[in-house]
């Protein structure tokens, strides 16, 4: 490569890295998600770089991450294994199609990511986001009793308050009603069991909640109202995030199991937020030791490094499709970047780092220290608190609209250099697995005085 070469190169890269260093000159054609476009306009919050535990604004302003960027970047930000894994990757093998055709490393990726998997769920299909993960093992799930002679067994259930993503699969299992009453009825057949949020007998919890399992019974409910044999999947986040940190009572996901067992109800587990390391295991399937028959996953699989969603299946489910003719397709879905390059690499490299690290312990090692100070931030205002590894919420008292107090911890928080999520009034916090005790005592220093405040 001449040097002429060489300057062109940099000069590109100087280029294209100084688009993300200063306000952009416009900013009203791009429509955000899940954002109040009109007033993120007058006052943005721009994030320009980020390295380990921070961020920093286009104003060079030092940003706690106490969110781990949208509960993904488990392994902090510019990592440099992964970063040296995907700028060799694209430039190696930008893109290969996986439709009756294949390269290397989604294969590599599967095997590495069935070593960790609670056991029988040894079969990995790919997908992009959270969201395909679960519309992905929502068909599967119809189509595996359709595979057995049970074509009949159509029906879904999910549980008010969750989130499972924003396809039609997602939102019509999950029970969010912003995310669900825009975009018309959802898929047929869906009901949905009562979720476990009990303040009035649970606030203050710390760690599970002791009161709630009667409500797995729910589910007998149900099937005593739709009939077993029309039910093909039950799906449940083992905690739910999107929805404030919504915790399982003791026994509550066994009991769940048991149930969809004796009924041959698959039990999905939707794992997105809680997968790789945020509780304290691999999985929370592992922590909790419930083993679902699919697990959906994504966010923490790269550390958000670049989009992947996964589908664990379990063997019984992979072989029921593994019928007919050897030429025939066994499984009619799929994605272009299913299994991309890019992403695999990227996975691969996040793996190595929780691994070398011991990011997957974390969570455990540090989760009483993390508790305790999350529960010194009760005081006016704060109507409940709760926690389970390295996930924690500050749930706050309306003041006046639903959402304007916690609108203002984002805000404020922001301005002094934290990054929370918020939910309606709920702050919610998951950091990157490799925060240490002194930034959990920034966190919630800052947050502390932001909601003196409020």
């Amino acid at each position: 490569m001449s040097r002429d070469d060489d300057a062109i190169r940099t000069a590109l890269a100087d280029h294209y890295a100084a688009q993300n260093q200063a306000t952009p000159a416009a900013m009203d054609a791009f429509w955000m998600p899940f954002t109040a476009n009109r007033q993120f306009r007058q006052t943005p919050r721009l994030l320009a770089s980020a390295e380990g535990m921070y961020y920093r604004d286009v104003e060079g302003r030092q940003i706690l991450d106490g969110t781990a960027g949208l509960w993904c970047c488990n392994a902090g930000h510019a990592r440099p294994r992964i970063v040296e894994a995907v700028a060799r990757q694209v430039a190696t093998l930008d893109f290969a199609p996986n439709f009756q055709m294949g390269s290397p490393l989604p294969f590599v990726l599967a095997e590495r990511l069935r070593a960790i998997a609670p056991r029988p769920l040894d079969h990995v299909f790919y997908t992009n986001s959270g969201s395909e993960s679960v519309d992905t093992a929502l068909k599967i799930a119809i189509a595996y009793h359709r595979a057995r002679g049970e074509g009949q067994r159509i029906r879904l259930i999910g549980r008010e308050k969750a989130y499972h993503g924003v396809g039609f699969g997602g939102i019509s299992v999950g029970g969010l009603p912003n995310n669900r009453k825009w975009f018309g009825p959802g898929l047929p057949g869906v009901d949905h069991l009562r979720h476990t949020l009990d303040i009035e007998r649970n606030a203050f919890s710390r760690g599970l909640p002791q009161h709630g399992i009667e409500l797995a019974e729910d589910l007998e409910r149900l099937v005593q109202l739709h009939d077993a044999s029309t039910i093909a999947a039950v799906i449940i986040e083992p905690i739910s995030g999107s929805a404030g940190v919504v915790l399982p009572p003791p026994g509550y996901l066994q009991r769940i199991r048991d149930i969809c067992t004796r009924h041959g109800i698959l039990l999905i587990f939707d794992e997105v937020i809680t997968g790789f390391g945020r509780v304290g295991e691999a999985f929370a399937a592992q922590r909790f030791g419930v083993t679902p028959d699919m697990m959906t996953v994504a966010k923490g699989l790269t550390s958000g490094c670049v989009p992947m969603g996964a589908v664990f299946a379990s063997t019984g489910i992979h072989d029921a499709f593994m019928q007919g003719p050897d030429n025939a397709i066994d499984l009619f879905h799929g994605y272009t970047y299913t299994g991309h390059p890019l992403a695999c690499a990227a996975a691969l490299a996040t793996l190595d780092t929780y691994e070398e690290e011991g990011l997957f312990q974390r969570a455990v090692e540090l989760e009483q220290y993390w508790q305790d100070g999350l529960h010194a931030l009760r005081g006016p205002n704060v109507v409940d608190i709760r926690n389970y590894g390295l996930i924690g919420a500050v749930e706050l008292a309306p003041q006046g609209a639903p959402g304007t107090r916690g609108y203002q911890v984002l805000e404020r928080a922001f301005r002094k250099g934290l990054l929370v999520r918020v939910t309606g009034d709920t702050v919610a916090l998951s950091p990157p697995l490799i925060v240490e005790r002194r930034h959990i005592d920034d966190m919630f220093s800052m947050l502390g005085e932001v909601l003196a405040g409020v």
